[in-house]
């Protein structure tokens, strides 16, 4: 087999591995069932972010919920309200677009409309103006991306240093993950 195939196959394999990994951990976070925490919201009532509220850990806790895995407790700091409300109007909204039958074969819902939908009934269930809530899951999933390229890069970066891949491997991989080609680069 010559060089270029073989370099070919295993940027392949790489980039497949990679995307299963990430597919599973989105499989994963996305059948997480929401816990609604007890306690009141620690976000001031005028929206404003407070120290040490910052994003922390990916969801694991519980506490995913909505569309995409949104977090009730960022979503209800970044909107100024209580977690509880927040982590209710999610599953709600959840509940009531839960799919009877499976998308056919090749099909992908409309991201777009169903994010639109998401942000129209947490308005009204929350009582928010829909622009607010809109800006505010545009703002949790640019942040959630950033988080997912940065451990991405980590990952890619100590395969390279351990001589598992190549720097150009690696870099086939960013390249397909951003192009959505694998591992949801179209999040």
């Amino acid at each position: 087999m010559s060089r270029t195939k073989r370099i070919t196959l295993g940027i392949s394999a790489a980039a497949l591995a990679v995307g299963a990994g990430l597919g599973l951990a989105g499989m994963a976070s996305a059948t997480t069932t929401p816990t609604p925490s007890p306690s009141a919201s620690s976000a001031p009532a005028d929206g404003t972010a407070t120290p040490g509220s910052g994003r922390g850990g990916h969801g694991h806790g519980g506490e995913r919920g909505g569309l995409g895995g949104v977090k009730a407790s960022e979503l209800a700091t970044k909107l100024g309200v209580d977690q509880a409300k927040v982590t209710a109007a999610l599953k709600s909204f959840r509940d009531a677009h839960k799919p009877t039958t499976p998308p056919a074969e090749g099909t992908k819902p409309d991201r777009a409309a169903r994010e639109a939908e998401l942000a129209k009934s947490l308005a009204s269930s929350l009582g928010i103006d829909e622009a607010k809530v809109t800006a505010a899951l545009e703002e949790l999933r640019t942040a959630e991306q950033t988080d997912h390229a940065a451990a991405l890069k980590t990952k890619l970066d100590k395969a390279v240093s351990d001589g598992t891949l190549t720097q150009a491997e690696a870099d086939a991989v960013t390249k397909a993950v951003q192009k959505g080609v694998i591992g949801g680069g179209g999040r």
